[in-house]
C-alpha cells in the first residue's frame, strides 16, 4: 500500500511541474524567447560555454537563469560582461524546477531573445525535469571520460545537442571518442555531437548556427 503511495505522490511533482513548464514554454514562445536548457556537471565548463556562445550573438539579446546550490560566483562574471542574469540558488536541491523558472522569469522582465538556463552542475535530476526549455543543451567534456552516456544515459537520451568541450586537451587525456560517439548514438540518433574548446573558441561557429536556426523556427 504505502509503495503505492510513493508512486502517486512522485506523479503528482512530475505532472505539477510539467503543467508549469508547458505554461512558461508557451508564454516564452509568444514573447519571441527561445530558452536553452544548459546541463552538464560541475566543471564541465556551462558558463564559460555561455560565454563564448553570448559573445556571438550577434544582434540577438542573450538572457541567463544562473542555477547552483549555493554562491553566484557564475552570476557576477556574466553581469559583468553586460549579461542580464538572474540567480537560483537551491540550497541543497541537485536540480532547477519549473515553479523556480516561472520566477526567475518574472524578476526578468524578457524581451525577445534566446534564455539560456545553466541547470544545477549535475547528470542526473536536471535531465527528468522539463523546466519551459525549447532545447535541452548537454556539455560534456574529454576530461570527464568517454563512458558518461553509458554511466549517464537520461541525460544523452534526452539531448537535443550534446557538445564536447575541452577537446584541446585530446592530446594529453585518455578518451576514447569512437566509444564516446557509439554510446551517445545508441540512445539518441539526432542529437548533433559538437567538438568545441572554450579556451581555443574551436567549435562555436558551428554551435552558433545550430541555435540561431533553432530560434528562427
Amino acid at each position: 500500500m504505502s509503495e503505492n503511495r510513493e508512486i502517486e505522490v512522485m506523479q503528482s511533482v512530475y505532472d505539477k511541474n510539467d503543467e508549469v513548464a508547458s505554461q512558461i514554454n508557451k508564454s516564452l514562445t509568444k514573447r519571441g524567447i527561445y530558452a536553452v536548457n544548459v546541463m552538464g556537471s560541475p566543471g564541465a565548463g556551462k558558463t564559460s560555454t555561455l560565454i563564448q556562445i553570448i559573445k556571438r550573438l550577434d544582434g540577438i539579446t542573450p538572457y541567463v537563469i544562473e542555477g547552483d546550490i549555493e554562491s553566484d560566483f557564475d552570476t557576477k562574471t556574466l553581469l559583468s560582461l553586460g549579461v542580464k542574469t538572474i540567480q537560483i540558488n537551491t540550497g541543497g536541491a541537485c536540480h532547477l524546477d519549473s515553479p523556480l523558472i516561472g520566477k526567475a522569469v518574472d524578476d526578468l522582465n524578457l524581451e525577445k531573445g534566446i534564455l539560456f538556463i545553466e541547470n544545477i552542475g549535475n547528470l542526473v535530476c536536471p535531465a527528468e525535469f522539463m523546466i519551459g526549455e525549447h532545447a535541452k543543451m548537454l556539455i560534456s567534456t574529454v576530461t570527464e571520460g568517454s563512458d558518461k552516456p553509458y554511466k549517464y544515459p537520461l541525460a544523452f537520451e534526452k539531448a537535443d545537442i550534446i557538445i564536447l568541450n575541452k577537446c584541446d586537451l585530446l592530446p594529453y587525456v585518455d578518451f576514447d571518442e569512437n566509444f564516446f560517439l557509439e554510446g551517445v548514438r545508441a540512445l539518441n540518433k539526432t542529437a548533433p555531437v559538437i567538438k568545441v574548446s572554450c579556451k581555443t573558441g574551436e567549435g562555436f561557429d558551428e554551435v552558433m548556427l545550430w541555435i540561431t536556426e533553432k530560434a528562427k523556427k
